[in-house]
């Protein structure tokens, strides 16, 4: 029955599909096509790879995740977020390394999934999601700058970001100004086509003077329906044009192509499982844990933002293995690492898509496109692929959330930064590596802080005191000889600590120490370490140790561990009443009120 839960959405999703369904369906799988198209080709190039290879991989991935995907609407490919690890994995271990800790990161992140971590996964402190995504936007925006200002720069441009940068400067000079101009247009047409789109259907002739026929022939819906093309195609598009007309007309040459930096092939390669070496596998499990986690991390996150919109709940297990699956299989088709897609997910979603047959259909699209239109890429001006991921860039930088979280406490700014610097001064893997070092030491830190130890004086006040007997005054006489404690909360690393610094400030030697642990409802091994080391110090003293108002749980594990006959059973009391009797009785006091 367990592995019901593995069952892929697709398979719940069309047990009742219709017509109508199908429609809606066609509509947001040839829409989120299109805009997947340039944004697969940017991705890939950006990645190190050529511009088929991004292409390919929405294909191939895109279609997976749809199939055997947890969630109903989500749209796989690659994403922005990669394109520093899978330059990073090329520039030192060659495509083939890519395509083998590819293949790892899939069988990694089936492995999360058939062992149920998508709910774990998604418990990643924010600070460190948004840490490490504003540092991937800052390192993308960095690779861009040469191509969106159309640098000469002799050789090549260094990978680490400072030298990067000190390079750009050196060859501020060298910048062609046409292919400035393009890219620099790109963005700005791609930024503004939203409010342009907005501003056409607003002030559309329909519904105005003379709009009669408009009306009634739907005019208003062919410039509501500009809003659904993408900017980033519209810009493609736009400057493709002008730089081929400016190399016509104009003898401009200075302006790059894609033609001119990659030969383009227009045909789906064949499947090819890669030679693997134990060697090789052992040099690249890093980088493919790091494409594993940071992949189920965009996946899942997608997916509850989808979730969200659409009123339903995805099977994050299932994401995970269906992420796994397409992870394998793009690239023994030549692909890249793919995950889910936010911006394409909800491109779908807000153009009526509601099953995965709208992914399928994305990746169909893309197929065709990919079959009869891809030899026309070559003449697409890099200059404008760079300003596209520009806008993507700014997109992902998140700085409304990083600027919210520099509000937060010293902790999570910590994280926040260190992540951040780690990721675009080193890379990804250490980023992710050192981020959730330093929010498990922030978690053990903070859970510590969450008990508290101290002592009681004079008087116990039994108002509100779960452990009383009824019938009992509300306050109990503390006598001399006597020290009472308390614990607060769970009794586990750092609450030792603390206990042994309270009874250091306390003084003096009593014959009885109480330990209420009514407030205790679990205690771990370094708990019990410190608790029987507390104990067997006390004896050493001539102090007997009371145990008050330990609950079954509890009293259970101590019971393991040799707590009764270590304090014997009469010293483990389940009220304060009846501890402070026995404590009477240990120092002569019976009588003592």
């Amino acid at each position: 029955m367990r592995t019901l839960d593995f069952r892929p959405k697709m398979l719940s999703a069309i047990r009742n599909y219709n017509k109508q369904t199908f429609m809606a369906d066609l509509m947001a799988g040839i829409i989120v096509g299109i805009v997947a198209l340039p944004l697969a080709i940017a991705f890939g190039i950006a990645s190190g790879v050529s511009p088929e290879k991004g292409i390919i991989t929405a294909i191939v991935a895109g279609l997976a995740i749809s199939l055997f995907g947890g969630s109903k609407v989500q749209i796989g490919g690659p994403t922005g977020a990669f394109i520093v690890i899978v330059a990073g994995i090329i520039n030192q271990y060659g495509m083939e390394g890519l395509t083998i800790a590819t293949l790892m990161a899939g069988v990694f992140l089936i492995g999360f999934g058939l062992l149920r971590l998508g709910t774990i996964i998604k418990y990643i402190p924010y600070p460190i999601v948004v840490g490490f995504t504003s540092g991937i936007a800052v390192t993308i925006f960095t690779t861009q700058v040469k191509d969106l200002l159309g640098m000469q720069i002799d050789g090549p441009v260094p990978g680490d970001f400072i030298e990067r940068w000190g390079v750009y400067f050196q060859n501020l000079t060298h910048i062609d100004p046409w292919s400035a101009a393009i890219g620099i247009a790109s963005v700005v047409l791609i930024g503004a086509w939203p409010l342009l789109t907005t501003h056409t259907s607003h002030h559309s002739p329909e519904g105005g003077k003379g709009s009669s026929l408009l009306g009634r022939t739907g005019g208003g819906h062919h410039f509501s329906f500009l809003k659904k093309i993408p900017g980033s195609l519209v810009a493609i598009i736009v400057m493709t044009v002008l730089a081929l007309l400016l190399k016509e007309y104009a003898d401009v040459t200075s302006i790059e192509t894609i033609g001119d930096r990659f030969s383009i092939k227009s045909q789906m390669p064949r499947a090819v499982m890669p030679a693997l070496s134990w060697e090789q596998i052992k040099a690249l499990v890093a980088p493919a844990m790091t494409i594993a986690v940071l992949g189920a991390i965009e996946s899942l996150l997608s997916a509850t933002v989808a979730d969200g919109v659409i009123g339903d709940h995805h099977n994050s297990n299932t994401e995970l293995v269906g992420q796994g699956i397409a992870n394998i299989l793009s690239p023994v088709f030549g692909g890249i690492p793919a995950t889910g897609a936010i911006a394409r997910t909800m491109t779908n979603i807000n153009n009526g898509g509601r099953t995965p047959i709208a992914g399928i259909i994305h990746a169909a699209v893309l197929l065709l496109i990919f079959l009869f239109l891809m030899p026309l890429a070559q003449y697409i001006p890099m200059a404008c692929l760079a300003g596209v991921l520009v806008v993507v860039s700014y997109g992902m930088s998140g700085w409304r959330s990083f600027r919210a979280l520099m509000r937060n406490p010293k902790s999570d700014i910590t994280v926040l930064v260190t992540t951040f610097l780690l990721t675009i001064i080193f890379d990804l893997t250490v980023a992710i590596e050192v981020g959730l070092i330093c929010a498990c030491l922030l978690f053990m830190r903070r859970m510590s802080e969450t008990t508290d130890v101290r002592a009681v004086y004079d008087e116990i006040d039994l108002n509100e005191d779960a452990d009383m007997q009824a019938g009992n005054l509300d306050h109990l006489t503390i006598p001399q000889g006597v020290e009472v404690y308390e614990i607060n909360g769970p009794y586990f690393f750092g609450a030792g600590s603390r206990f042994e610094d309270l009874m250091a400030r306390y003084g003096g030697r009593p014959q009885v120490r109480i330990i209420r642990m009514r407030k205790v409802p679990f205690i771990d091994s370094t708990g019990l370490h410190n608790l029987e080391n507390m104990c067997r110090m006390s004896q050493r003293e001539g102090i007997t140790v009371v145990l008050s108002g330990v609950n079954e749980k509890v009293e259970a594990v101590l019971r393991r561990n040799g707590f009764p006959e270590l304090l014997g059973q009469e010293n483990i009391c389940n009220h304060i009443d009846l501890a402070l009797q026995r404590a009477r009785m240990l120092t002569g006091k019976e009588h003592t009120a």
